[in-house]
């Protein structure tokens, strides 16, 4: 697949119709897949209890729009104890804190479900770039401050740099994807937001691993 260049002459501006659209799409759209994914959600929970007995909701402080801070919510998929020692760690190819359970459900991106409750609060939207904690937040503004016109933006479940630049673990992918987090916010329109959405499912039905 190649980039997405749609929508480059918006510079970044959306007009009010055009985000109250986005914003109502959100609402209806997770509202409606909260419901249809329920019995989904009790099967997962049940299997990552089941597993090592730990809560099956992993709840972590990301900053989000305007810079604000708010909790994200996912299906834990590591150990209880993965960051026991206080230090924020990002999640590594074949990293041994994921549980067997939490494997499969990263491998399926079925983890970040709960997070359609993020998008319905107005946390998230289902596009944007991928809320970062604050302590890697201040690591990349330290390389880039333009990271701080991402603040414009509401987070997204849905990325157009994680699309192409996969999940970030390293401070060379968490730059390339500000690039491209930075582009989207210029070339933004409902369009490219569809576009987005589409290519993800896709993506993620036909078994690619980001």
């Amino acid at each position: 697949m190649g980039m997405i260049n749609e929508g480059s002459e918006n510079n970044g501006v959306m007009s009010p119709s055009a985000k109250a659209l986005k914003r109502g799409f959100d609402i209806l759209c997770s509202a409606l897949g909260l419901v249809v994914t329920s019995p989904l959600f009790l099967v997962v929970c049940w299997l990552i209890r089941r597993e090592d007995g730990g809560p099956a909701i992993f709840r972590q402080e990301r900053i989000g729009y305007g810079g604000r801070p708010f909790m994200l919510y996912k299906f834990r998929s590591m150990t209880v104890m993965s960051e026991a020692d206080g230090r924020p760690a990002l999640c590594q190819k074949n990293d041994n804190r994921l549980t067997r359970i939490g494997r499969f459900l990263r491998e399926h991106h079925l983890d970040e479900l709960p997070q359609l409750w993020n998008v319905l609060r107005g946390d998230m939207s289902f596009v944007g770039p991928r809320p970062e904690r604050k302590y890697f937040v201040d690591k990349i503004m330290a390389e880039n401050s333009d990271y701080a016109l991402l603040y414009q933006l509401r987070p997204g479940l849905f990325s157009h740099a994680t699309l192409y630049n996969g999940y970030t673990d390293t401070m060379e992918k968490m730059l390339e994807r500000l690039r491209m987090d930075l582009e989207y916010l210029r070339d933004r329109s409902l369009w490219l937001d569809l576009k987005i959405i589409y290519l993800t499912v896709m993506s993620i039905l036909t078994g690619k691993k980001f």
